[in-house]
């Protein structure tokens, strides 16, 4: 008998509701909670097919069905083939662009601070979502798994889990299982205590490993540090104003520091305002009270986007400062976006 696609559905649809609640699986539960638009009837047939090819037993007379071990066996090893596939072609994928990227925004930094004659910093992108896209975990030797996470906008994050034991396969696959049907398009203030109390709970012997990887996924979904690149930060010292009492000095330490200007860049509620001007005292930072930060934002995609900064005196030409701006997060729109 030939397992087709609308039978894969409805083994698929009897797993995932199975993990979720633990009880047998019936034909109308399939038919409320799937996209499948079939009759109780179609799904009982099919279902019984199911059963006929080892994929789903009946615990007894009258009760839903739920996986045999062949069901289970079928659905990880499709599963974690089209995730390896997958993420091996997110990788290729996002090391060029990667590459391609650095090679623009420290060029792009260049070109601002030419153009200008002021310092100038743009950021690598970031990423509002952070919802978990999927989970795979290998285990590398027997001391450790290898937890990779990958989340919106194709962010790919790789964490070592300790473990005081070599796993058998068959756990693995579970293990792998379970993450992805519990935690798949959630962030972390989602996974919440009942879900992972129903983690735990699936999980039986493998709870405190289970507890430890909850953990590097949560690692996975905090706030990372902003990378930045600067140029120009000698343009500073044309400036006499900024030359005095080590002002350069202090300058040129936020400027290769760069987390405060960072952070003043990223401050909550500046994300989509458009182009920002801080003028002298109106700067937090110490170091740049006597300069003006003008900053903007550029966007790359839906919830990818970057900061571009551009630091320089008070008297600053600030005509053109903001058409350098305008101007660049124009290219920048082009040159992402033109396919």
């Amino acid at each position: 008998m030939e397992l087709d696609d609308r039978k894969l559905k409805i083994l698929t649809a009897i797993i995932r509701n199975y993990l979720e609640t633990g009880e047998p699986v019936g034909s109308r539960t399939i038919s409320k909670d799937s996209d499948l638009n079939l009759s109780s009837a179609t799904i009982r047939n099919e279902m019984s097919d199911l059963e006929e090819m080892g994929l789903i037993v009946q615990p007894h007379t009258s009760a839903g069905r739920i996986p045999s071990d062949k069901g289970y066996r079928l659905y990880v090893d499709m599963m974690l083939k089209e995730k390896e596939e997958e993420l091996n072609n997110l990788k290729v994928e996002l090391n060029a662009k990667s590459e391609k990227l650095d090679t623009i925004l420290k060029e792009a930094a260049k070109v601002i601070a030419d153009s200008t004659n002021y310092a100038s910093m743009i950021t690598v992108p970031q990423y509002r979502s952070k919802k978990i896209k999927f989970i795979q975990l290998t285990q590398v030797d027997y001391s450790s798994i290898l937890c990779v996470v990958v989340l919106d906008g194709n962010i790919i994050k790789n964490m070592m889990v300790p473990c005081d034991r070599e796993l058998p396969q068959d756990a693995i696959l579970k293990l792998n299982l379970m993450m992805n049907t519990f935690l798949q398009g959630l962030d972390m203030q989602e996974i919440n205590v009942s879900v992972m109390q129903k983690l735990r709970t699936e999980a039986s012997e493998y709870s405190a490993l289970i507890s430890d990887i909850l953990d590097a996924v949560a690692k996975c979904l905090e706030e990372q540090g902003v990378e930045a690149y600067t140029s120009g930060s000698t343009n500073i010292f044309k400036y006499p104003e900024l030359n005095e009492s080590g002002k350069a000095t202090n300058l040129l330490y936020a400027l290769e520091e760069k987390k405060q200007l960072t952070e003043l860049m990223y401050k909550e509620g500046d994300k989509d305002r458009g182009i920002q001007v801080y003028i002298g005292e109106e700067n937090p930072i110490e170091a740049t009270k006597d300069c003006t930060l003008v900053t903007a934002t550029y966007h790359l995609e839906d919830g990818v986007y970057g900061k571009i900064g551009i630091l320089g005196p008070r008297r600053m030409d600030y005509e053109k400062v903001v058409g350098t701006l305008r101007n660049l997060m124009s290219e920048l729109d082009g040159i992402f976006h033109k396919e």
